[in-house]
């Protein structure tokens, strides 16, 4: 008969070694400085809690996660762009003090705040840039060191897809927090416009979200669809951001026509729909390019390329709160979501 005392500590022992077990397994599935084959700095232009940014990491970690140590710096020029240039330099404070063998910069104001002025053609450390929205030319690129992937917003599709859910339709507006992506995209927007399904009528940009709620009332009497590739960054009255999915619900009541935009995470929040892009490929592909030039591939042999990846999808919630009745030809293929609460 075993004592009672000794079952115990026997138990204790089993569970005390099963612990130990997951313990090394989940430090040998992830990198150490002493396993880890690369080091990867990872400069984000706009904050962790912004939903492409989530995106653009996870095609990241999921690309490097097994064989790189990944340290992300992140601007978070969409609350304080002001702040964003001294960010930059704590970024390469780092970058200089740490032994880097490959850089990732998303977004548009990593390359002015940190590639341009600190790494490009300054440094022989491999450099690939994802989410940029602007002609690369603007940052000079690609450059010696610099390569990567820019981010095309889908607008000809999604306009085009809009129009076969609203014949009617014959206009749109363009609407986008005042950043540097947003009036970049429309610059890329203006050079496709010949294609486009409906003709725009007006772009703005607001700062605040009273601005934006005053232009989406405005708008509503000047076009048939408001275009909106990302909000976020505007504050309140207080000067506090608010999270995007109020602003898109907030500024849908206002407008009452359907919204439409290239972001998933827009659609789910209550916009209409979209032919979208994901983070997810920005990330995992400037991941990929980064790999080739780290194991020795010369940057100008790397190509700047694009997102190609689009899928459709509906907000049925929206869908039916307009009285929207689609032929069931558009629902093939299509992801149908509804309204996040």
């Amino acid at each position: 008969m075993t004592h009672p005392g000794v079952t115990m500590k026997i138990k204790n022992v089993s569970i005390a070694i099963i612990v130990l077990s997951l313990v090394i397994f989940l430090k040998a599935g992830t990198p150490t400085a002493d396993t880890a084959r690369y080091n990867v700095l990872v400069v984000m232009s706009y904050g962790p809690d912004y939903a492409f940014v989530q995106e653009v990491q996870q095609g990241i970690e999921s690309t490097l996660g097994e064989t790189c140590q990944i340290k992300f710096f992140y601007l978070d020029t969409k609350k304080d762009f002001s702040g964003g240039p001294q960010k930059a330099k704590q970024a390469y404070a780092f970058y200089k003090a740490h032994p880097i063998d490959g850089v990732i910069a998303s977004d548009d104001t990593a390359q002015s705040m940190f590639v341009v002025p600190y790494l490009k053609n300054k440094v022989k450390t491999p450099v690939m840039f994802c989410g940029v929205n602007a002609a690369p030319e603007k940052y000079g690129y690609p450059a010696a060191n610099v390569s990567g992937i820019l981010e095309r917003h889908p607008i000809s599709q999604t306009l085009a897809f809009a129009k076969q859910l609203l014949p009617s339709a014959k206009t749109y507006g363009f609407m986008a927090f005042d950043s540097p992506s947003g009036r970049s995209a429309l610059e890329i927007f203006h050079q496709k416009e010949k294609t486009f399904p409906i003709q725009l009528v007006t772009a703005r940009f607001p700062k605040t979200f009273d601005q934006a709620q005053t232009i989406a009332k405005a708008l509503k009497s000047q076009c048939d669809i408001l275009y909106m590739p990302t909000m976020h960054g505007l504050k309140d009255a207080q000067g506090n951001p608010l999270p995007e999915k109020t602003i898109v619900q907030e500024i849908a009541r206002t407008f009452g026509k359907p919204l439409i935009s290239g972001n998933h995470y827009n659609i789910r929040y209550g916009m209409l729909c979209g032919v979208v892009k994901t983070g997810q490929e920005q990330g995992a592909t400037a991941s990929k390019m980064l790999l080739k030039a780290m194991a020795g591939t010369p940057v100008s042999q790397i190509p700047i390329t694009r997102n190609r990846l689009g899928k459709a999808m509906i907000n049925v919630t929206v869908m039916k709160a307009l009285g929207i009745k689609p032929k069931p030809i558009l629902l093939k293929g299509t992801e149908l979501v509804r309204t996040e609460p």
